[in-house]
């Protein structure tokens, strides 16, 4: 359980390699064929299409893009049929629209069966859902489960919570443990708290500078002068 993951469950980006960002702003899942890809890569391959007038097509697969106004439904369309073929990110995304929807018994039958199939981020929210008691009846066990496979997974908002849930047991070292993992997958919150362990002298200097060191090594190896140009480009876009 308090084995450091590499990386965070994002995984890294299939085509330039590098780490994704916690940001989800910051990438784009590709519902053709349920890969996540950077925004600098998906910017990159855009740009090239416009220079070279081709047609959009997904920068991994190559299926074409659908146009904007048939869109949305072609998106779903999409993900349903990943998802008839045991795609567990096409299912938990299906249970996430579900879950937005406030169809909770939805969100928790395609979540169910996305954690069976290994997606970390279904288990994180059926532990939500278990604590909530939403789609499902409350159960602390079942919750503290799932958010231990995520933990275990690299989700670093699950490791926060787990760590959350020991501080407000007493169980303060253990807490720290959690926060400290989660801050070294990048996680902003868990270093704070992090901080305010040694402030509280309940966290070593030495634990505090390596949270600090792995925080930092984390965000920046998630960083590219590819995706830099992309950030910049989508705010400029937004802010017109």
């Amino acid at each position: 359980l308090f084995t450091q993951p590499e990386i965070s469950h994002h995984g890294e980006c299939p085509i330039c390699c590098l780490p994704l960002s916690l940001d989800e702003n910051k990438s784009r899942i590709m519902p053709c064929c349920c890969k996540t890809i950077c925004l600098g890569c998906d910017y990159a391959n855009q740009k090239r299409e416009r220079e070279q007038g081709l047609d959009e097509k997904c920068a991994f697969c190559r299926e074409p893009v659908p146009e904007m106004k048939k869109g949305i439904g072609i998106v779903q369309t999409r993900l349903m049929r990943r998802g008839k073929v045991n795609d567990p990110i096409a299912i938990f995304k299906m249970g996430v629209k579900c879950r937005g929807e406030g169809d909770n018994e939805g969100a928790f039958e395609y979540c169910a069966k996305a954690a069976k199939l290994g997606d970390i981020g279904a288990h994180y929210n059926l532990s939500c859902l278990y604590r909530n008691g939403e789609g499902v009846e409350k159960d602390l066990k079942k919750q503290l489960y799932h958010l231990e496979k995520a933990a275990i997974g690299g989700h670093p908002q699950a490791r926060n919570n787990l760590g959350y849930y020991e501080k407000m047991n007493g169980q303060i070292n253990r807490a720290m443990k959690h926060y400290i993992i989660a801050a070294k997958l990048g996680y902003d919150g868990a270093l704070d708290a992090v901080k305010m362990g040694f402030m509280d002298g309940v966290v070593s200097k030495e634990d505090f500078e390596a949270a600090l060191r792995g925080h930092q090594a984390a965000v920046d190896a998630t960083k590219s002068e590819q995706r830099d140009a992309a950030y910049k480009y989508y705010r400029q876009r937004n802010q017109n």
